[in-house]
C-alpha cells in the first residue's frame, strides 16, 4: 500500500446560481446512505462536515456486496479510506488532515473506470486515493451518509450532467488491455514500479500535472521535488502531480503530428485536446515531455524553457 501525507486544505467558492445545478442532501449522525442514481464513471460532489464523509459505489440503491465506499475524513478528519465490501482491512488509505470542514463545503470527484477507482480534490486533476479492483462491477448508484458524530450538507451533480472521464484519461487507464496506474505523489515522491522516462544524470519519471485547465504530461525529478511541464513557452515545475506506474509500454519513434494507433494518452491541453507522452535526446539528456498532435512537435521542459522538437519519440502500449 501506497501512504502519502498531504496538505488537502482546500477552499471552495461558487456562486448562489451554481446551486441550482446540484442535488442537494442533508445527512444526519447515523452512518445510513441515501443514495442517487450514478454518472457514467464520475460524482461530482461538494460536502459540509466536520468529518466523515462516507460515499458508497454500489449496483443498486442499497448497502448489499459488491460495495465499495470511500470515507473522506475519518479518524477525527485525519485519514481517508477506500474499502471493500464493509470488511477490513482497508484496500487504500492516505492521510489528510483537516481535509473536510464543518463550516465551508469542500469540493471532490470520484470517478471509476473498468477496475481502477480515483479520488480527488474539485479542481485537482491529480488523485490523491486510488484502487484498482481485481473484482469490478457494474456502478449505477451512489450513496451518501455522515457518522461519528458528524451530520452533513451534500451538494451532487446531477447523473444527468456528470461529465465522463476525458477520453485521453480513460484511454490512458484501459490502453494495450492492461491498466495504465497513474498514482498520486507529491515533492519528489516516486511511488513504487514507476515508469523511467528519460535521464539528466538521474533517472527521470513520467509524470503528468494540472495546469491552466489542462492536464499536462512531463518528467518527475526526484532531486528537484517537482514534475516539470513544458506550457507558455516556459518549464513550469509542478509539485503536486502523478506517475505512471506498472505499465510495461515503450518508446518509438515520431515526427510531425503523426500519432501512432497504440500511443498511450496520458493527458489533455486546455482545449481539450489529446496529449501524448514524448522524449527527446537534447544536450546530453533524454528528457520526457508532451506530444501535442495540432503542433505537429513535441514539447519537453528543459532549462526553464518550452522547447519544441518535430522528430521525437512516442510512449506507446505494448
Amino acid at each position: 500500500m501506497f501512504i502519502v501525507s498531504v496538505s488537502l486544505r482546500v477552499s471552495v467558492s461558487f456562486h448562489l446560481s451554481e446551486l441550482r445545478n446540484y442535488l442537494e442532501l442533508e445527512t444526519e449522525d447515523k452512518l445510513e446512505y441515501r443514495f442517487v442514481p450514478a454518472g457514467s464513471g464520475v460524482v461530482n460532489f461538494k460536502v459540509r462536515a466536520p468529518n466523515d464523509a462516507h460515499i458508497a459505489l454500489t449496483t443498486n440503491p442499497e448497502e448489499s456486496d459488491p460495495m465499495l465506499e470511500v470515507f473522506i475524513g475519518g479518524w477525527k478528519n485525519t485519514k481517508s479510506v477506500i474499502r471493500k465490501n464493509r470488511t477490513k482491512p482497508d484496500v487504500a488509505e492516505v492521510e489528510t488532515p483537516d481535509i473536510l470542514n464543518a463550516g465551508e463545503f469542500r469540493g471532490f470527484w470520484i470517478r471509476w473506470l473498468d477496475n481502477v477507482i480515483t479520488v480527488g480534490n474539485e479542481g485537482s486533476a491529480a488523485a490523491f486515493l486510488s484502487y484498482e479492483n481485481p473484482e469490478p462491477f457494474p456502478i449505477n448508484c451512489v450513496g451518501v451518509c455522515t457518522g461519528w458524530g458528524a451530520t452533513g450538507s451534500w451538494l451532487i451533480e446531477p447523473a444527468s450532467e456528470q461529465a465522463s472521464p476525458s477520453a485521453p484519461t480513460a484511454a490512458a487507464l484501459r490502453s494495450g488491455g492492461g491498466a495504465a496506474c497513474w498514482v498520486a505523489a507529491a515533492n519528489g515522491e516516486i511511488p513504487p514500479n514507476a515508469v523511467v522516462g528519460g535521464s539528466d544524470g538521474e533517472d527521470m519519471f513520467i509524470g503528468r500535472a494540472q495546469h491552466e485547465g489542462g492536464i499536462i504530461p512531463g518528467k518527475v525529478v526526484a532531486s528537484h521535488g517537482v514534475c516539470y511541464i513544458a506550457w507558455g513557452g516556459v518549464e513550469n515545475p509542478k509539485a503536486e502531480y502523478e506517475v505512471l506506474c506498472d505499465f510495461n509500454g515503450e518508446f518509438v519513434p515520431g515526427t510531425g503530428g503523426e500519432i501512432p494507433p497504440t500511443a498511450l494518452p496520458a493527458g489533455e491541453s486546455e482545449d481539450g485536446e489529446p496529449l501524448f507522452i514524448g522524449r527527446v535526446t537534447h544536450e546530453g539528456t533524454v528528457t520526457v515531455g508532451k506530444v501535442q498532435p495540432s503542433h505537429g512537435v513535441c514539447y519537453i521542459p528543459y532549462g526553464g524553457q518550452e522547447l519544441a522538437f518535430a522528430e521525437y519519440e512516442i510512449y506507446v502500449s505494448p
